[in-house]
C-alpha cells in the first residue's frame, strides 16, 4: 500500500525513480542494521543470564564502570555506582568487557590505593597513618561488626610509594561501602597531614 502510494506521488510529480530506490534502499539498511544490533544484543543477554559472571547485588567492574548489580535483563545490566547512580550497561558491551567480581565468601572486598612521599619510612607511614586510622575506624564502626581492614604495601617509584587499602562490607550492602570507603580514606590522609606537621 504504501509502496503504491510512493509510485502514484513519483508519476504525478515526475520525480525520478531512481531517488524511490536509493530511499528504500537506505531505509532497508537502517532498519537492518537497528534489528541486528538489538538482536546481538538480546543474544549477549541471554548469554549473560545463562554463564552468570555475577548475579544480583554482586559488586563488579565491567569495562570501566563499577557498581552493584541491581538488575539483570536481556538487553541490559543495570549497576548501582559509586556516584549513586544507576547506570545500564548494554549487554553486547557486557560481553565484550573485562568483568571483575569483587565478591568473596559473602562480602564485598574492595580495595583502593593511597599514595605518600619518600619523606618517611614505610614504617612510619604504617605505625603513625594506617593502622591508628584503621583502629579508629573499626571501633568508630564496631556495631556494624566489620571485618577489620587490611593494607599491603603496592609499589615505590621516585616520585613515592603507595599501599592498597582493603575493605570488606556484607554483600548487598553496597551504601555501606559508598559511605565508609572515603571515611577511611580521609582517615588516613588526615592522619599523615598529622605526621608531616610534627616533622615540620
Amino acid at each position: 500500500m504504501v509502496l503504491l502510494i510512493l509510485v502514484t506521488i513519483f508519476s504525478v510529480y515526475e520525480l525520478p525513480t531512481s531517488w524511490l530506490v536509493s530511499g528504500s534502499t537506505l531505509i532497508g539498511a537502517a532498519i537492518g542494521l537497528g534489528a541486528s544490533r538489538t538482536i546481538n544484543n538480546v543474544v549477549a543477554g541471554f548469554y549473560v543470564i545463562v554463564t552468570k559472571p555475577f548475579e544480583i547485588t554482586d559488586y563488579v567492574k565491567i569495562g570501566d564502570i563499577e557498581g552493584q548489580v541491581e538488575e539483570i535483563s536481556t538487553n541490559y545490566t543495570k549497576l548501582y555506582t559509586p556516584g549513586f547512580e544507576l547506570v545500564e550497561i548494554p549487554n553486547i558491551e557486557v560481553m565484550n568487557s573485562r568483568i571483575t567480581n569483587f565478591i568473596h565468601k559473602g562480602l564485598i572486598k574492595y580495595t583502593f590505593s593511597l599514595g605518600f612521599p619518600h619523606t618517611v619510612s614505610n614504617e612510619e607511614i604504617e605505625r603513625e597513618c594506617i593502622v591508628p586510622a584503621i583502629e579508629e575506624f573499626i571501633t568508630k564502626h564496631k556495631d556494624k561488626k566489620l571485618r577489620k581492614p587490611e593494607y599491603y604495601f603496592e609499589t615505590s617509584t621516585r616520585l613515592g610509594r603507595s599501599y592498597k587499602i582493603r575493605m570488606f562490607t556484607p554483600k548487598g550492602d553496597v551504601k555501606t561501602l559508598y559511605n565508609l570507603q572515603p571515611e577511611l580514606s580521609n582517615l588516613i590522609i588526615k592522619k599523615w597531614d598529622d605526621l608531616r606537621a610534627q616533622l615540620e
